[in-house]
């Protein structure tokens, strides 16, 4: 200890007042180190982040209602692990509940789940910046296994070259057909989109009242458009999109899509509507549709019948050598940075992205793991419900158009507020891509994107 001495030309200071300052002194220090007896726990940086303390408890895991039978059997293979599972909306629709309860969460220093399932691709775009979502390529999942997940799976899920959430599974469109009334019919399952519109034309003429598609959902763009690689949606930068819904590739599948419209040979009241249902559920010749229209739409929706629907390649522009198609959902896995079980939560994550256990045997949708895809495909080979090979799934799982993005708006809901209440009225597509170009602008401004077409 160092003691200073007052200088020649400093006053000493008065023995009482000097015996008060030490006291005063003694008294400061002993609250310093009683302060410091009991610390506020430090975090650790480790794997990308800085981690909170981690303590014992029940691990927290958020799920939408389809995976919620994913929550329950990891629950059921792992008795030791203590699980709390609550169910919400998935963030279904754009809904952002997700994100309003995050906000609330980072305001009261508590409630964070440790992993949360989402139905939208974008969580990313304001999760990272929140502080929500951890970094799982840092040393949280083995580079291996993230090499495993199918090629551009999750992209969706990088940001600035790090991963933060893991794909569940793909959604490639491909085309469904109905093979019992195409062979009845005498048709071809088309393979462009120039022989998809004449085969409209030949059923609405033939045989009215049966269908080649629907049109009537949200997600209506990301079958159709998003195939046929309209540039109404293009991700450029994480702030930055470019929207131009005037281009060819947007026009001419408006147009298709007005025409058969217009001759009642596709539908617009959407695939899970009571009316589409009850009046329509038997008259579905072709259907462009998500991999999970197989069990989600068919099987448990229309309810029909096996040996009924097979699967072929998306249609696609005649000339256009380079197959593209659309992706309609999927889903991901998000682990919280605040997480204080990140082990526990770390073997559910992992678990549930790609153990066959679900994803190669239970998992309603197509894996985004390979081979837990390729169980998958073999078991919905092996059911006996589908027609034929499912070949055209797989091929289609790496031919997503990579220039449809997934930013912090929701494309679903900007067409749901747009052009679905036109297409009720009887406007057409082509008449309203303006108004949609028009209305993605505002959502994308109003969300800090800079916008250019």
């Amino acid at each position: 200890m160092t003691v200073n001495q007052p200088s020649p030309g400093q006053s000493a200071v008065p023995a009482r007042r000097r015996t008060v300052l030490l006291a005063a002194c003694a008294a400061t220090l002993a609250l310093t180190v009683a302060a410091c007896g009991s610390p506020t726990p430090q975090k650790t940086s480790k794997d990308g982040f800085a981690q909170s303390a981690q303590t014992d408890g029940a691990l927290t895991v958020w799920v939408d209602a389809t995976r919620l039978a994913a929550a329950k059997q990891y629950q059921e293979l792992h008795p030791e692990v203590k699980l709390d599972i609550v169910s919400y909306d998935g963030d279904a629709n754009g809904s952002n509940y997700l994100q309003t309860k995050v906000q609330l969460f980072n305001r009261t220093g508590k409630g964070w789940p440790d992993v949360v399932f989402s139905s939208q691709n974008n969580e990313v775009t304001w999760a990272v910046d929140a502080g929500f979502a951890a970094p799982l390529d840092k040393g949280l999942i083995p580079a291996e296994t993230l090499g495993q997940f199918a090629k551009g799976a999750n992209d969706v899920c990088t940001v600035d070259g790090t991963l933060y959430c893991l794909r569940n599974d793909l959604s490639q469109a491909v085309l469904w057909y109905n093979a019992p009334l195409m062979q009845q019919f005498g048709y071809t399952v088309p393979t462009t989109w120039e022989e998809y519109q004449q085969l409209g034309e030949k059923v609405a003429a033939e045989h009215p009242g049966y269908l080649v598609g629907d049109a009537g959902d949200a997600f209506t763009p990301e079958i159709y458009l998003w195939a046929s690689k309209c540039g109404a949606n293009h991700i450029t930068g994480p702030k930055a999109v470019s929207v131009n819904t005037g281009g060819e590739n947007c026009t001419r599948m408006a147009t298709l899509l007005d025409g058969l419209i217009k001759n009642k040979s596709m539908s617009i009241s959407g695939v899970f509507s009571t009316e589409f249902s009850k009046n329509q559920a038997d008259k579905v010749l072709l259907m462009p549709g998500p991999a999970w229209y197989g069990g989600a739409v068919f099987k448990e929706t229309l309810k029909t019948p096996e040996k009924t629907i097979g699967v072929a390649p998306i249609p696609q522009w005649k000339g256009d050598t380079s197959p593209s198609t659309g992706n309609v959902g999927g889903g991901t896995w998000l682990l919280s940075q605040h997480s204080t079980h990140l082990k526990a939560a770390t073997d559910f994550l992992k678990w549930v992205t790609t153990d066959n256990a679900y994803q190669g045997e239970k998992s309603p949708g197509f894996p985004a793991y390979a081979p837990a895809a390729e169980v998958w495909l073999k078991a919905q080979g092996t059911a006996g419900y589908f027609v034929g090979e499912l070949g055209a799934l797989k091929d289609a799982s790496s031919q997503v158009w990579p220039g449809w993005g997934s930013g912090q708006f929701s494309q679903e809901s900007v067409w749901a507020a747009t052009v679905k209440p036109g297409l009720t009225q009887g406007q057409t597509i082509v008449s309203l891509l303006p108004a949609w170009q028009e209305s993605i602008i505002k959502h994308a401004e109003s969300n800090g994107y800079k916008v250019s077409s």
